[in-house]
């Protein structure tokens, strides 16, 4: 069947938008205000380039006390005139007063939406009596390129792409990429009167940094993002009326590598070598003048180029200045460009352009050093006392022609100089950040189009008191905090911090594994770690993208490569994959990620997207699957052996590889059923089952194979040991953890799932002591030794990364058990929230809140005086599922009240664990004797 987005909201009894006019109502005001209008996910995104859209609100109460509330239906407007919206008077788009309580909509026909042009749209929400709120706030987006023909027939660049001898993607040779400087180029444009609108869209590769009359364009740190260039390249779109005036005006672009030109310079670090194209850019820009005469401006014939200050630039090893070189008020009116060079018109790479409407990269903060040592004549080692991905901020005063060269490293070595070890770099490849300066002053220095991951700088060449000023630029992409966590336990708020800040220092345009030695997005951890990641930010967005990632990484048998986007194709000489370009483990995210946001987000739009490429994927595990068993690819990656850490050592990889393909089989059948697809998964998931036990489980005793932590977690979180032997396999498992001290020998892989197995078992306990292990590898070790991120090994090896967050997976217990926000919309209804926070008894409190599409969610308790006090919130027009444990739901009280006197009690539910209270929105108070 063919599956769209109407479909996908069908499925999940969201109700699409028609079109209509808003109606006038006598009746009291509603209790419900519509807030936080989205597109796409995104607040007031500017380049929408569909026109079916998908549009979201949240919710708030008009009486803040109030509990129980349901929104009943919507209307929604929207039009050009903001003043109209605002007013309820526009009738482009419209809901109904009985439309359902869904806060996501989709359009049924296209809108009629023009390019380059600000809509505004507004809701208002009907409450379970009828009646209708006051119209929100009038959210505005702005539009991209929506008809082809609106961009240029060409790129522009300084030169044409040279063609490549044929390679392996990835593993050009030296010779074929050498490092060439980056261009800068500039168009006029005279204007007759200011503009009453300008509006343009540019896409410039590698990166590119636009400017007019001297004024930035946008305040993104890196764009547009990573994709595969050869299908899509993401282009960004901005207002800028207000930056253009009567007279004289300027556009001026500086371009850089990125992904797109990994270029080879002697010396320097680099993780691959390739190229789709030399640098160039494609802009179309539209102008309405005062008159309502419309005027179109485009990367042509009349902008002019000559080579810029870059003169080497690398998305791994770094970035050259030669300050010298920068041409005095170039990027003003009035610059004389006579003897720059006209740009060709050359072909773009082949990837059609859509809008990125990823948020974009941005210099999220600045950090100041805390110690600044000299540790040579003329070498400076700076400090910042944590791990972060960023550049580097320098103000300079040195003689024209001083060279600065800037060194960056997670580590120092053994005389305390800064090493580049993690990165898998050195003296003879190394990463470094150089400046030359003009003489003139007070000059500032921050790398363009180059970041890296780094607590140390050593700064060479300059004596101190050259060095104004050092501050270390923290990048990210611009995904808001959504989820705070908290206990009154200082070394798993330590934990914590160290997980997140190695999520903060991966999230770009893809989810990266490192931010220095690779940069690569590393499949595995999109699923194993979304709790990790989704409970933390809004990444949704991130999660549509990643979902055309691997759709476009995707090989013609079927196959998902380890990476997505694969800038590099990890074959060996005759052409063979190894095992990093081909392990089910990774390759599994095509059905697992876009299922692991879903579950988050409630969105089944994502699965819809999804739906192809994983149909592919499990057809190619199929294949290559012998008697039901997969058995290729990493398996375990980096658990704890006698060996170095790597390919699984304690579980064969066809026990990890079959449990990944039987879990992608019981999600294709739950996606199925969730999208209105017809697929019969859950036959063959059986039948692989009964494979799999045969192969590795002993019955007599529940082991499967040789015992390991993720020999016996795996079948147990993913329910494929039969009921007879599940006492047995758990007390495996544990005998397993206990054996080590109640250390962690499980991997990339397998830790999740140790976690899940203990977690579904309610054995917090367990979980809890290996979390509190100091003297053997796991999170506490890590920060003994003196971790600021987290490290992609257990022990925290200082020659391998020590910013990854591949083995974050337990700030999935910090939220889901410990804080009590167990969030999965595959449940359904009131049983897709619940909060069920586990209490042990030497942890004093915990709270955790998650910002939902509606609004917040939080759980916090505590223990004093022998009493237990549960405080939650459930946000408008939502139903939680509140299970507390230790005591029956009889013996709680709410504001003195047994439950089921207790307004917003709308009923109960029995539940493994106990039985449940199911509560309305509000907020809550729950108090009882302590009875542990």
């Amino acid at each position: 069947m063919r599956l769209d987005r109407r479909t996908a909201l069908a499925a999940i009894g969201a109700t699409p938008l028609v079109a209509g006019a808003g109606r006038a109502h006598s009746l009291p005001p509603g209790d419900l205000l519509a807030q936080d209008l989205r597109v796409e996910g995104v607040a007031e995104p500017a380049g929408l380039d569909l026109l079916r859209p998908r549009f979201s609100w949240g919710l708030a109460a008009r009486d803040p006390s109030a509990r129980g509330l349901v929104q009943r239906g919507f209307e929604l407007i929207g039009g050009t005139d903001r003043a109209r919206v605002a007013a309820g008077q526009g009738a482009r788009w419209a809901g109904s007063p009985a439309a359902g309580g869904q806060t996501l909509v989709v359009p049924t026909a296209d809108l009629a939406l023009d390019s380059h042009r600000r809509y505004w749209w507004a809701v208002r929400i009907f409450d379970a009596a009828g009646r209708p709120g006051a119209w929100s706030a009038p959210a505005a987006f702005l539009t991209g390129v929506l008809e082809l023909a609106r961009w240029p027939d060409r790129w522009i660049a300084a030169e044409p792409d040279p063609v490549l001898p044929p390679h392996r993607q990835g593993q050009a040779s030296p010779a074929m990429v050498p490092a060439r400087p980056l261009p800068i180029l500039r168009r006029p444009l005279r204007l007759a009167s200011p503009p009453r609108r300008a509006v343009l869209s540019v896409c410039g590769l590698g990166q590119y940094r636009l400017a007019i009359n001297g004024q930035a364009v946008g305040y993104a740190a890196l764009t547009p993002g990573w994709t595969n260039y050869r299908r899509r390249a993401l282009y960004d779109t901005h207002d800028v009326t207000a930056l253009l005036h009567a007279g004289d005006n300027v556009l001026a672009l500086m371009l850089g590598n990125g992904m797109y030109n990994v270029e080879a310079k002697e010396g320097r670090y680099t993780k691959f070598l390739d190229s789709f194209g030399r640098p160039k850019a494609i802009l179309a820009m539209t102008i309405e003048h005062a008159d309502g005469r419309i005027e179109h401006i485009a990367s042509d014939g009349q902008w002019r180029w000559r080579e810029g200050p870059i003169r080497f630039s690398s998305i791994y090893g770094g970035e050259d200045w030669d300050a010298r070189l920068v041409p005095p008020a170039w990027m003003e009116p009035g610059y004389d460009d006579r003897d720059w060079q006209p740009v060709v018109a050359v072909p773009g790479p082949g990837g059609m352009l859509r809008a990125g409407l990823v948020p974009p990269v941005v210099a999220a903060r600045t950090l100041e050093p805390v110690a600044i040592t000299a540790v040579a004549p003329d070498v400076l080692l700076v400090d910042f006392g944590v791990n972060f991905a960023g550049r580097p901020r320098l103000m300079i005063e040195a003689p024209a022609g001083a060279s600065l060269t800037i060194l960056p490293g997670e580590t120092l070595d053994e005389q305390g100089r800064v090493s580049q070890r993690s990165f898998n770099a050195g003296p003879g490849n190394r990463v470094a950040f150089t400046h030359v300066s003009t003489g003139s002053g007070v000059e500032a220095f921050e790398p363009l189009f180059s970041y890296h991951g780094f607590r140390w700088l050593e700064l060479r060449g300059l004596l101190r008191a050259a060095i104004h000023a050092v501050e270390g630029v923290v990048l990210h992409a611009d995904l808001a905090r959504v989820g705070r966590f908290q206990a009154d336990d200082p070394l798993l708020n330590a934990i914590h911090g160290l997980i997140d800040q190695a999520v903060t220092s991966n999230m770009v345009s893809v989810l990266t594994d490192c931010p220095h030695r690779e940069k690569l997005g590393w499949l595995e951890q999109t699923y194993l770690n979304a709790p990790t990641v989704l409970y933390n930010r809004d990444a949704a967005p991130l999660y549509d993208k990643l979902v055309h990632d691997i759709a476009e990484a995707q090989q013609a048998n079927g196959m998902v490569p380890g990476i997505a986007p694969e800038y590099v194709a990890f074959q060996d000489e005759q052409g063979q994959d190894q095992v990093w370009r081909n392990s089910p483990e990774w390759g599994a995210a095509a059905v697992l990620a876009p299922w692991a946001a879903y579950r988050f987000c409630g969105d089944a739009t994502v699965l819809v997207a999804a739906w192809p490429a994983a149909q592919r994927y499990c057809a190619y595990l199929a294949q290559r699957a012998r008697d039901g068993i997969v058995d290729f690819g990493m398996g375990d990656w980096y658990d704890v052996g006698p060996n170095d850490p790597g390919e699984a050592q304690l579980t064969s990889r066809a026990l990890v590889g079959t449990a990944t393909y039987i879990a992608c089989l019981q999600t294709m059948a739950k996606i199925a059923a969730r999208i209105g697809a017809v697929a019969d998964y859950a036959a063959l998931a059986v039948q692989v089952t009964q494979h799999f036990n045969a192969r590795f489980l002993d019955p007599a005793t529940g082991r499967y194979e040789r015992g390991s932590q993720t020999a016996q977690a795996m079948p147990l979180a993913l329910g494929l040991v039969p009921q007879a032997q599940r006492a047995a396999a758990l007390d495996r498992l544990i005998a397993a953890i206990r054996r080590e001290g109640n250390g962690v020998t499980a991997g990339d892989i397998g830790y999740r799932y140790v976690l899940e197995a203990l977690a579904a078992a309610g054995r917090d306990d367990v979980i809890l002591a290996m979390l509190r292990v100091r003297d053997r590898p796991g999170y506490a070790l890590q920060l003994a030794r003196g971790a600021t991120a987290l490290t992609e090994a257990w022990d925290a090896n200082p020659t391998k990364s020590l910013n990854h967050f591949m083995l974050g997976h337990a700030e999935d217990w910090f939220y889901r058990r410990l804080g009590g926000l167990d969030i999965d919309h595959a449940r359904g209804g009131d049983a897709a929230l619940r909060l069920a926070p586990q209490m042990p008894a030497d942890i004093p409190a915990a709270e955790a809140s998650y910002r939902l599409r509606e609004g917040v969610l939080s759980c916090a308790w505590r223990r004093e005086a022998g009493h237990l006090a549960v405080t939650v919130s459930v946000p408008p027009g939502r139903q939680a599922r509140l299970v507390l444990p230790g005591l029956p739901a009889s013996d709680w009280r709410e504001q003195g009240l047994a439950p089921a006197r207790v307004p917003g009690v709308l009923g109960f539910a029995r539940e493994e664990a106990g039985q449940a209270i199911t509560l309305g929105s509000g907020h809550y108070r729950w108090t009882a004797r302590d009875a542990g």
